[in-house]
């Protein structure tokens, strides 16, 4: 990970722009600092690079007291004077590069509808030019005070056009590094024995959710998440995980990818974090407002209802019924270009399955309530 971390110097009437450049490596955290003078002035810049042992908790972005969202204002914070910090996530936000330098600092009133009070220009966090790079999802629950002083060089610019940057300045390991989608910390090890490494094992059974049958067992239910396929030995055919008792232990699979035991259209978040305002002024005057929402990174987004409850928490209602729906996760939202916010999961609706069985027990309990009354065709009940 590269953090550019920015300050504005003075020297005299000119202005001198300070860069940092720390770059988080396996072997330390190694720090280069480069003078760049005004525009139209003598280049007599100078720079110097050094190891800093220990720094790489810093660097790294280990979760702070403000919570991972305050990584990039706590990163700036700590080294004293910091003006900015730039980071190489896709992603933009509404304010010019220099508009970040010009701003005052002012400290946020606290509460659930804070902005309502509050008179300034809100910093709104949008997706990059690139939509398949962007990392609006990662960046969600940024604080406002963060974003107002973070930049996002790369928020224009596509993966390939920054290629072509590297190789015009030669930088062959930047072309020859392999896109990264597994969990950074875990690189090419086996997940499994990677969790079992913290936790204890806590064997339990793979039931079937549709005749409760036992069909193997496994050794913690900790280890899968929903929609994932479930390797069961002895079974040749695919089956994948449902629903998970963390009390019992048990895992509940369905035998195919698409089984509606998979699929649901309602949920329920935690207080929700807004970016710009909190809540959007829509929502608060309607009670309800559409927008889209993703709990999976570079999955499309899904048109959804959101409602809001007083305690900040909302009820997501999906136009269309989502695969894999899972608590622990982070619905995000959008509206246009812009990411409004997120909030964890915390309850899930009735599956599709479970609605079927509903419905298919409403109908035969009606049919044999008809059938003990003795009502035959055009025989209406007795009023």
């Amino acid at each position: 990970m590269l953090w550019i971390i920015l300050f504005h110097l003075s020297e005299g009437k000119e202005a001198v722009k300070m860069i940092i450049l720390c770059i988080s490596l396996k072997e330390g955290t190694f720090w280069q600092c480069d003078m760049v003078r005004s525009p139209g002035r003598k280049s007599t810049s100078s720079s110097w690079t050094t190891q800093v042992p220990g720094q790489a908790r810093l660097i790294s972005g280990e979760p702070t007291a403000g919570g991972p969202e305050d990584r990039c204002g706590s990163l700036a914070r700590e080294l004293k004077g910091a003006d900015a910090v730039a980071t190489g996530h896709y992603a933009r936000t509404s304010l010019e590069d220099e508009e970040v330098f010009q701003q005052k600092h002012v400290k946020r009133p606290e509460g659930l509808f804070r902005n309502r009070f509050e008179v300034r220009n809100v910093v709104r966090l949008l997706q990059a030019a690139d939509s398949f790079k962007d990392q609006t999802f990662f960046l969600s629950q940024v604080s406002q005070d963060a974003l107002r002083r973070t930049l996002f060089p790369l928020g224009g610019l596509t993966k390939d056009f920054v290629k072509k940057i590297a190789a015009e300045n030669r930088l062959h390991h930047v072309l020859q590094k392999k896109e990264s989608m597994g969990i950074c910390f875990v690189g090419k090890r086996n997940f499994e024995n990677f969790i079992l490494q913290y936790l204890q094992p806590r064997p339990g059974k793979f039931i079937s959710i549709e005749d409760s049958k036992v069909l193997g067992t496994h050794k913690g239910w900790f280890l899968y998440t929903l929609g994932q396929r479930a390797k069961i030995g002895g079974l040749r055919e695919p089956w994948y995980v449902v629903e998970k008792d963390g009390a019992k232990g048990d895992v509940f699979v369905a035998p195919r990818t698409d089984h509606p035991a998979l699929y649901r259209d309602l949920l329920r978040t935690s207080r929700v974090h807004w970016i710009a305002e909190e809540p959007p002024a829509a929502l608060v005057r309607d009670k309800m407002m559409e927008c889209h929402f993703r709990f999976r990174h570079q999955m499309a987004l899904v048109p959804c209802v959101l409602t809001l409850n007083q305690d900040g928490t909302v009820w997501v209602t999906a136009v269309k019924a989502v695969r894999a729906l899972a608590p622990g996760q982070f619905a995000v939202f959008y509206k246009g270009d812009e990411c409004l916010g997120s909030g964890k999961i915390l309850r899930l609706g009735p599956s599709a399955y479970t609605l079927q069985k509903g419905k298919s027990k409403s109908r035969v309990a009606t049919e044999g309530s008809s059938d003990g009354l003795g009502n035959g065709p055009g025989l209406g009940p007795t009023l």
